[in-house]
C-alpha cells in the first residue's frame, strides 16, 4: 500500500545549502532594491507584491528541475514547507511573471549580473580571472507551438547539421570562462525568432566586459564569436571597451584576396589537444594548417579594423580525385597577440558556450511556459540565475562538481531526501545513510551555513 501522507519528508534537502549560497550572495536584497512592480499598475494589485520572495522560489524550483510554471509547485510538498519560509504556489508565481513588462526584465537582468560578481567572491568561481577572462557570445533557437506565443517567429536553425526554418523565440546569451573555470552566464536576453543572430550583440558584448571586470579580471579579455559576430558593431565595442577579439569573418571577396595572398610556405600544421597520431606514420590524423595575413576587415565602413586575418584550411575529403589538393578555408578576425597556432586553438573553444546552451535546454529552458513575451523573458533570465547559482554549489562542494552539468548537480546534490526533525525545536535534517556523495554535500552544506568570516 502506498499513501501520501509523510508531512515531514524533504524531497530535495539540497535545496537548503544552494539557497543559502544565494542569500549569501544578496539575491534577495538584490532583487528588493532592483526590481519594482508598481500596484498601481498591475492588471492583479496583489501580484506583483514581494518580488523578491517569488523571483527566490521560482529559482528554487528551477534549481529543483522545474521547466515549467505547474513544475514550481515542487517546493511545497511535504516538510519543504516547515524548511523554508515563504514560499509561494505556483498559480501565484504564474500570475506575478504575467506582471512583468520590457523594463521589469532589464531589472531583473541587472540582478543576474551584480549576484554573478557577488558568486564569484564568496564561491571562488572563475578561478584565474585575474590574469584572463574569454567571453563567449552565441544564440539558439528555442521551439514554441500553437499561435499563443508573443514573438514567436520562423527562424533558421541547425537539425542534424542542416540549416532548416522553425518557429520559436531566440535567446542571445554571453558566458564568461577562465581557462581553469567552467563557463557562467553574464547575460541573457530573449528576443523573437525571426531576430538575426547578431542583433543586439554589441550591446550584450559591452555589458559582459563590465560584468567581468566588476568580478576581478583585471587583466586580458577577450571575445570570442562565430560569422554572426563578426561585423564592425561587435568588433568596435570590444575595442572601445579595451577587449582583445577573435571573431569569424564571412567569406567575402575581400577575404577570399587576402587568404590568395598568403604565401604557400606559411600554412603551419596545428596541433589540437587530444588529435590522435597514425600509428604507421606517427603524425597526426588531423590535416588542418594554419597562416595569417595582415587584413582591414569593414573597410566599406566608417570604422575599419585593421587586425590579423588568421586562417585555418582543411583537405577537402570529398575531392580527393582531383589532381590537386582542394582545401577548405576558416578564416577568423583576431588581434590578440598569441602564436598563429595557439590563436586558433584558442578560438576553437568557442565551442564551449555549447555546452551552457545544451545544460539549460537540459533544465529550466526546455519550455518557454508563458504566452506573454516580457514573461518568458523573465524565466529565461531566472534560468540564467539559476545556472550560476548552481555552478557556484558545485565549486563549493569540490572539484569533482566544479565543472559537472546541471543535472549532475540537481541528481548529487539538490535532489537529496531527507527527514525532517525538531529535537529540542531545533531543525535536523536526517539524510540517507551511504548516499554517495555524502561528503561533497556536507562541504557544501558547511561553506553556506556556516557564520562567514570577518571582514
Amino acid at each position: 500500500m502506498a499513501v501520501f501522507d509523510e508531512a515531514n519528508l524533504v524531497s530535495f534537502a539540497g535545496l537548503a545549502p544552494v539557497m543559502a549560497l544565494a542569500e549569501r550572495a544578496g539575491l534577495s536584497g538584490l532583487v528588493g532594491q532592483k526590481v519594482r512592480i508598481d500596484p498601481a499598475v498591475a492588471r492583479v494589485r496583489s501580484a506583483g507584491v514581494n518580488p523578491a520572495g517569488k523571483l527566490t522560489s521560482i529559482i528554487a524550483g528551477m534549481a529543483c528541475g522545474a521547466d515549467c510554471i505547474d513544475d514550481l509547485d515542487v517546493i511545497r510538498c511535504g516538510g519543504m514547507k516547515r524548511l523554508f519560509g515563504g514560499v509561494y504556489a505556483a498559480t501565484t508565481l504564474g500570475q506575478f511573471l504575467r506582471e512583468f513588462t520590457h523594463g521589469h526584465t532589464l531589472q531583473l537582468g541587472s540582478v543576474l549580473r551584480a549576484h554573478l560578481v557577488n558568486l564569484v567572491s564568496i564561491a571562488g568561481l572563475l578561478p584565474g580571472i585575474e590574469q584572463r577572462a574569454v567571453i563567449d557570445i552565441d544564440s539558439l533557437l528555442r521551439p514554441v507551438f500553437g499561435h499563443g506565443k508573443q514573438g514567436a517567429s520562423y527562424g533558421h536553425t541547425k537539425i542534424a547539421g542542416k540549416q532548416v526554418l522553425r518557429k520559436g523565440l531566440s535567446p542571445l546569451v554571453t558566458t564568461i570562462s577562465t581557462a581553469t573555470g567552467a563557463p557562467v552566464i553574464a547575460g541573457i536576453r530573449l528576443r523573437a525568432g525571426k531576430a538575426g543572430s547578431g542583433k543586439g550583440a554589441a550591446s550584450m558584448i559591452a555589458e559582459a566586459i563590465r560584468t567581468a571586470r566588476a568580478a576581478g579580471a583585471s587583466g586580458e579579455i577577450l571575445v570570442r564569436g562565430d560569422s554572426a559576430y563578426g561585423n564592425a558593431a561587435v568588433v568596435n565595442a570590444c575595442l572601445k571597451a579595451r577587449a582583445w577579439f577573435s571573431v569569424v569573418l564571412v567569406k567575402n571577396p575581400a577575404v577570399a584576396r587576402a587568404i590568395a595572398q598568403i604565401p604557400d610556405d606559411a600554412w603551419v600544421p596545428v596541433h589540437y589537444p587530444g588529435a590522435v597520431p597514425d600509428p604507421d606514420t606517427g603524425q597526426l590524423i588531423s590535416d588542418a594548417e594554419v597562416a595569417e595575413i595582415e587584413f582591414t576587415a569593414f573597410a566599406s565602413t566608417s570604422t575599419p579594423v585593421t587586425a590579423r586575418l588568421v586562417v585555418r584550411r582543411v583537405r577537402d575529403r570529398a575531392k580527393t580525385a582531383e589532381l590537386f589538393q582542394v582545401w577548405r578555408y576558416h578564416p577568423f578576425l583576431t588581434n590578440t597577440t598569441d602564436p598563429t597556432a595557439q590563436a586558433d586553438i584558442t578560438h576553437r573553444r568557442h565551442a564551449i558556450i555549447e555546452t551552457v546552451l545544451s545544460d539549460v535546454i537540459d533544465g529550466p529552458l526546455a519550455h518557454l511556459p508563458s504566452g506573454q513575451f516580457a514573461s518568458n523573458a523573465a524565466w529565461v533570465i531566472c534560468t540564467a540565475i539559476t545556472h550560476n547559482l548552481l555552478r557556484a554549489a558545485g565549486t563549493l562542494a569540490g572539484t569533482r562538481h566544479a565543472a559537472a552539468r546541471g543535472a549532475t548537480l540537481r541528481r548529487h546534490l539538490v535532489a537529496v531526501p531527507a527527514r525532517l526533525a525538531r529535537p529540542q525545536r531545533r531543525p535536523v535534517l536526517h539524510l540517507p545513510a551511504h548516499w554517495p556523495w555524502a561528503e561533497h554535500w556536507q562541504r557544501l552544506w558547511i561553506a553556506t551555513t556556516d557564520p562567514p568570516p570577518a571582514a
